[in-house]
């Protein structure tokens, strides 16, 4: 009788999980589709941002810039991508993973590492590696970030570089390519580079008047550039992060059905031998009696 009070009280409390993660389920399928558009309009912005910085390119020397040098790498930053929960399947051990492999090949050259951590879960991992100095964690970026969230971090690492303190800066998301496939990804922040295509040829700029000057047009552009950059990341990365607790959820939810299914198999099998066994006492007594 034991038994079937223990495997009652299983079922129940699965059960009650069962309703938890369904819930969970509903809700990052919701938001998923919302993250879904946003990021799939921010790629559209991003695309026409290093157009026109292509374009401007081909009139003017972008490599004097101070965000476009290349030096020798001493220090490198990573900017981190996580998330500020758990129950997301494998969205945060990815990058935690890719993180550690760059940590080791730049200890193995003799680079110095720096980490931006933006998430409760990066902000954790980070603080217990004592190789790498943890710059700023930032945990209050929610699913839907705007400049105030991102204008900080670009600045940090803006200025580092300027000061010559970072000579490299990497940028680590979760790249959204379907609702059944997220890639971990690396992407180069800093030395500030641009994707050549064919358009700076196409549409010539060198007969364009820029106010107030090409130089001043640049900044501006490279500082919009960085920022959706980011911001596309993360972006990529809450539609990520939703996709993939959704799936765990909806794995989580068909795994405690499955559990219900083979505890109530159990629990009826156990009831059965309960009742078995005291049909045959109760038989074993009117035989005792009889005799």
């Amino acid at each position: 009788m034991a038994n079937t009070i223990t495997l009652k009280r299983r079922i129940g409390s699965v059960k009650n999980i069962r309703q938890i993660t369904k819930a969970m389920e509903l809700v990052s399928a919701s938001k998923m589709r919302r993250a879904q558009e946003h990021a799939a309009d921010g790629r559209i912005y991003r695309e026409y941002a290093h157009s026109l910085l292509t374009r401007l390119s081909g009139i003017t020397e972008v490599e004097e810039h101070p965000l476009y040098v290349k030096r020798a790498i001493k220090t490198r930053m990573y900017i981190v991508m996580t998330s500020n929960s758990g129950l997301a399947g494998a969205y945060n051990s990815n990058i935690l993973r890719m993180l550690t492999r760059l940590i080791i090949a730049d200890e193995k050259a003799g680079i110095k590492s720096q980490i931006i951590a933006i998430g409760k879960k990066g902000a954790q991992f980070t603080r217990n590696i004592k190789s790498v100095d943890l710059i700023a964690a930032y945990t209050e970026v929610g699913d839907h970030p705007d400049a105030n969230d991102i204008r900080p971090i670009l600045n940090t690492a803006a200025e580092l570089y300027r000061d010559k303190t970072v000579d490299d800066v990497q940028l680590l998301y979760t790249q959204f390519k379907s609702n059944l496939v997220q890639e971990a990804t690396q992407l180069s922040l800093l030395p500030a580079r641009f994707d050549a295509t064919d358009e700076s040829e196409s549409e010539p700029l060198s007969n364009s008047t820029f106010e107030p000057s090409v130089e001043a047009v640049l900044d501006g552009i490279t500082e919009r550039l960085l920022e959706v950059q980011v911001y596309q990341a993360m972006l990529e990365s809450v539609a990520s992060e939703h996709s993939m607790r959704m799936l765990a959820m909806k794995n989580a939810t068909d795994n405690a059905s499955d559990l219900i299914e083979d505890l109530t198999l159990e629990f009826n099998t156990a009831r059965q031998a309960a009742i078995t066994q005291e049909l045959a006492e109760i038989t074993g007594g009117a035989e005792a009696i009889q005799q």
